[in-house]
C-alpha cells in the first residue's frame, strides 16, 4: 500500500482513547510546543511485563536537508539488546524537544536484516541519516519483495502517550531486533532555521507471551489528498502539477508519486478537487482489528475508517469529527472486529483550506493546492489500524 512508503509523519501511539477528540484548536492556535505533548508517567506493569527504557545514542540539532523548505526526517538505530524473544505491548515516545517534533515513528527491523542497517549508519556522518518514506534503508524497510525487512511498531504524534491494548498481543520481537527511531522535526515555527538540540527517548513495555498471545501488525489505510486553494487565493502553487513538483523537490521522486499513484490505486480515473476525499481498500487477507488512529495535519478537520460502508454489516472503526492535531490519540474498539477476504475498508478525510489562514506558521507561505507529502505545510488522510492477522 502507498501508506507504507508515503508514510513517514503518521501518528499511532497515544493512551488508547474511546472517545472522540476534541474541538479543533481555536483561530490563532500557534501549533508551537504542543499543550497535550506530555508524555505523563507510565501506566502500571501487567503481570509478566518490564520497561525498557532507550535512548538515542547522540544529541542531533535538524535543519532542512537542502538548506531550504522546513522539515527534516532523521532516523537513528537503537539495539534494545534482545537476546531471546519478546512481545512489544506498549511504547512510549518521549521528545526532547516539542518545540520541533511533529512526530515520531518506531521500527522494530528484523535480526536478519540488521547488518544493512548497521552499514547505513556508519555511512552517513553524524547521528543517524535522512530517512524520509520510512526506514531510509533499502531492504529493512516495511514493505518490499519477500518479507518485509522491518515491522511499523508504533507512531508518536501530539497528544500522544502510551500505546497499549488491553487484549494480550503485541508484536513479536526475536533475539538481534533492532530498533529503528524516526524523528520529524518540523522547523516551520523557526522559519527554516535549525532549532537546538533533540536527543528523545523511548520506553518499551515487553513481555515474553504465552502460545496464546496473538501477533500485532500496523494495517495503514490512505486516501488522497486533492485540497485546491481556496477561492480567493492564488499564486503559482495553486497549480496542482506545480505543487506536485514541489514535494518531488523537497522530499524526492517515490514521494513526489504518490498524489497520482493514490488515485490510480483508489480506482479514480482522475484527481477530483475538494475538500473531502475518500478511498476503499479491499481486505486480502483475515484480520482481527482492536484499534485505529487517524492522522492529518494542520488543515485536517475529520476522519473516518469504515468497514462495508452502504451494507448491512456495515460498522464505523474510528470516527474523529473534530480533528485536532495537537490532540491525536488511538482510539480502541469497544470490542475487537474480525475481517477477511471480500470486506472493504473504507477511510475519508476532510480538510480545510481556510484554516491556513488563521494558523501563523501557514500565513507566512505562499497559497499552494494540497497534495499528500511528507512536509508540515503538505497534508495526508490516514487511518491507521491495528491489527493481528489470522489464519483462518
Amino acid at each position: 500500500m502507498a501508506l507504507v512508503t508515503a508514510f513517514a509523519v503518521a501518528a499511532c501511539g497515544s493512551d488508547a482513547d474511546n472517545s472522540a477528540a476534541p474541538a479543533a484548536p481555536p483561530a490563532g492556535v500557534s501549533h508551537g510546543a504542543h499543550a497535550g505533548a506530555s508524555v505523563g508517567p507510565p501506566l502500571p506493569l501487567r503481570a509478566g511485563e518490564r520497561f525498557l527504557d532507550l535512548k538515542m545514542a547522540e544529541a542531533y540539532t535538524p535543519a532542512p536537508p537542502d538548506g531550504s523548505g522546513t522539515d527534516e526526517y532523521r532516523c537513528q538505530v537503537i539495539d534494545p539488546g534482545l537476546t531471546k524473544a519478546a512481545f512489544l505491548t506498549g511504547t512510549q515516545v518521549m521528545p526532547e524537544n516539542l518545540d520541533i517534533a511533529h512526530h515520531a515513528l518506531v521500527y522494530a527491523v528484523r535480526p536478519g536484516k540488521a547488518a544493512l542497517v548497521r552499514e547505513q549508519d556508519a555511512k552517513v556522518p553524524g547521528p543517524g541519516w535522512q530517512c524520509f518514506g520510512g526506514t531510509g534503508v533499502e531492504g529493512a524497510d516495511v514493505e518490499g519483495d519477500g518479507e518485509p525487512g522491518a515491522m511499523w511498531v508504533d507512531t508518536w504524534a501530539p497528544g500522544a502517550t502510551e500505546a497499549l491494548l488491553d487484549q494480550d498481543a503485541g508484536f513479536k520481537l526475536e533475539p538481534g531486533t533492532l530498533i529503528i527511531f524516526q524523528m520529524h522535526y518540523n522547523l516551520l515555527t523557526t522559519d527554516g532555521k535549525p532549532a537546538g538540540p533533540d536527543r528523545s527517548a523511548l520506553r518499551l513495555r515487553l513481555t515474553d507471551g504465552t502460545p496464546q498471545t496473538r501477533e500485532l501488525d500496523t494495517y495503514p489505510l490512505d486516501a488522497p489528498t486533492e485540497l485546491p486553494c481556496a477561492a480567493d487565493e492564488s499564486g503559482p502553487l495553486c497549480d496542482r502539477a506545480a505543487s506536485i513538483a514541489d514535494v518531488t523537490k523537497r522530499f524526492g521522486a517515490e514521494t513526489g508519486e504518490t498524489a497520482d499513484r493514490q488515485v490510480e490505486e483508489c480506482g479514480q480515473s482522475a484527481p477530483k478537487p475538494g475538500n473531502t476525499q475518500t478511498c476503499d481498500h479491499e481486505v486480502e487477507e483475515p484480520m482481527t482489528v482492536f484499534a485505529g488512529f487517524g492522522h492529518m495535519h494542520w488543515l485536517g478537520r475529520s476522519i473516518k475508517v469504515e468497514l462495508n460502508p452502504g451494507t448491512p454489516r456495515a460498522e464505523v472503526l474510528l470516527d474523529v469529527p473534530q480533528f485536532d492535531f495537537d490532540n491525536q490519540r488511538l482510539q480502541k474498539l469497544p470490542s475487537p472486529v474480525e475481517v477477511g477476504p471480500g470486506d472493504t475498508l473504507r477511510v475519508t478525510c476532510t480538510h480545510d483550506a481556510g484554516l491556513r489562514k488563521q494558523l501563523p506558521q501557514l500565513k507566512k507561505l505562499p497559497p499552494r493546492y494540497v497534495v499528500w507529502g511528507d512536509g508540515t505545510s503538505d497534508e495526508m488522510c490516514a487511518g491507521i489500524m491495528r491489527v493481528s492477522p489470522r489464519k483462518s
